[in-house]
């Protein structure tokens, strides 16, 4: 992807030099489009082929706006988050039975989490810390909002990305 986005943000800079930022800017954002859309892409070609396109989206789409709020770990390189990424959202769907009788106990445990850890946005992240309350409230409220929804998938979404938000000081503590 590096490759690629290079290429790409070299020939936007070549065609309008005076009014573009320069190549390591476009090609830094170029990488987080093209990783993004590896992840859907893939992640919703597998879906599609095992049957399980609409809770794929599910799944996908429920993690990365509960992960939007809440923050999380990042993994140490964009191909294993590509790869985790990818085996997670397309798994999930087809895991969400083992957790079906336990749902409120999950989503309680997930609530409790977010409440204790969240946000826990990434040092580049640039967020005031004015707005940490906002971010735990939508955390703790999207993974309530499973208590009436009462959906595995989301269960399950819900609870892979309250991992990453877990750290060792509990900070965010309200």
């Amino acid at each position: 992807m590096n490759i690629l986005s290079y290429k790409l943000a070299s020939r936007i800079k070549q065609s309008n030099p005076q009014e573009t930022s320069s190549i390591e800017i476009m090609q830094y954002a170029l990488n987080i489009i093209l990783n993004s859309l590896l992840i859907i892409s893939t992640s919703f070609l597998i879906g599609w082929l095992t049957g399980s396109l609409a809770d794929t989206a599910v799944s996908l789409f429920s993690f990365a706006i509960l992960r939007f709020f809440s923050g999380g770990k990042h993994l140490k390189t964009a191909t294993a988050c590509n790869i985790f990424s990818i085996l997670l959202c397309s798994s999930i769907p087809h895991l969400s039975f083992l957790i079906k009788d336990h749902l409120l106990i999950i989503n309680g445990l997930c609530i409790v989490i977010m409440l204790l850890f969240a946000p826990n946005p990434d040092v580049n992240a640039q967020i005031s810390i004015r707005w940490y309350p906002w971010m735990k409230a939508i955390s703790v409220t999207l993974v309530a909002l499973n208590f009436f929804i009462h959906s595995p998938v989301l269960g399950l979404a819900f609870s892979a990305q309250s991992l990453t938000v877990i750290s060792k000081q509990g900070r965010n503590f309200l």
